[in-house]
């Protein structure tokens, strides 16, 4: 496609990711509905397969304008980092929101929960167990990740890609315990606004954890390819920026959710 060059902004062409990935996403909401009321699997399996198409060819296609045909100039960069910035202020909001009902029910515990909160029955875990090993984890994944950008700056890739591969293990990690986590829970979301809470607060963020580590994965393989560069590791900076957001918020998780209630 013919463009004057007159300006420092990227003109994308045309795609059909955008497109694709809502309506996998919409298709994957009712796909979830059909397994929560009726046990049917089949579409909500597919629109996963679709959207992990949309994901990969959205992000070739973007990895391919900037290493390829370094369409990515200063001011693109600056308008990724800010749109990321805002993405993640986003997601804050988000959290904020599981934030606020923990503290509404924490504070001032209805007569329908017993006037108590935790309700009365409840086994909870203990949080110097499995969550406190999930914090170390996760914590400990933030420093690889911060070695891995700094050996990435000196451009020693060959260590680099050491730390970013440990610092995916241990979000893999972080989700098998989570999952076992589950398993052992003596309660369930449906046990009043605590299981509600506790399985939304602790399940959107462990999603988070899963999305994460393929982000990393993603800047992974791309260290092999000779994709990333001292001067063009933008995706390894967004990447680092989202894994540092999910740290932070299971920091509030453990003491709002694990410490606070036995407290």
């Amino acid at each position: 496609m013919l463009m004057k060059n007159n300006h420092p902004y990227h003109m994308v062409d045309l795609s059909p990711w955008p497109l694709m990935t809502s309506f996998s996403a919409m298709f994957l909401m009712l796909g979830a509905l059909n397994i929560l009321f009726m046990k049917m699997y089949t579409l909500a399996l597919i629109s996963l397969i679709l959207i992990f198409m949309s994901v990969y060819g959205w992000w070739f296609n973007v990895g391919a304008e900037s290493s390829l045909q370094g369409l990515h100039l200063l001011k693109v960069t600056q308008g990724i980092k800010m749109g990321m910035a805002l993405f993640i202020a986003s997601e804050v909001l988000f959290f904020l929101s599981f934030f606020w009902s923990v503290f509404h029910f924490t504070l001032s515990p209805t007569v329908e929960l017993g006037s108590s909160w935790p309700p009365l029955l409840i086994q909870l875990f203990k949080f110097y167990e499995i969550p406190m090993l999930n914090t170390m984890i996760l914590l400990s994944s933030g420093v690889t990740i911060t070695w891995a950008h700094k050996l990435l700056i000196l451009n020693k890739m060959n260590f680099m890609w050491g730390f970013l591969g440990a610092t995916i293990l241990l979000g893999v990690y972080f989700t098998a315990l989570q999952a076992l986590e589950y398993v052992e829970a003596c309660y369930c979301m449906s046990d009043s606004a605590f299981g509600s809470s506790f399985f939304l607060a602790t399940g959107f963020h462990g999603f988070h954890v899963i999305i994460g580590s393929i982000f990393l994965a993603v800047v992974w393989v791309r260290t092999f390819s000779k994709s990333l560069s001292l001067s063009n590791h933008l995706s390894f900076e967004m990447a680092a920026w989202y894994w540092h957001f999910v740290d932070v918020v299971w920091l509030f998780l453990f003491m709002t959710v694990y410490w606070w209630p036995i407290k």
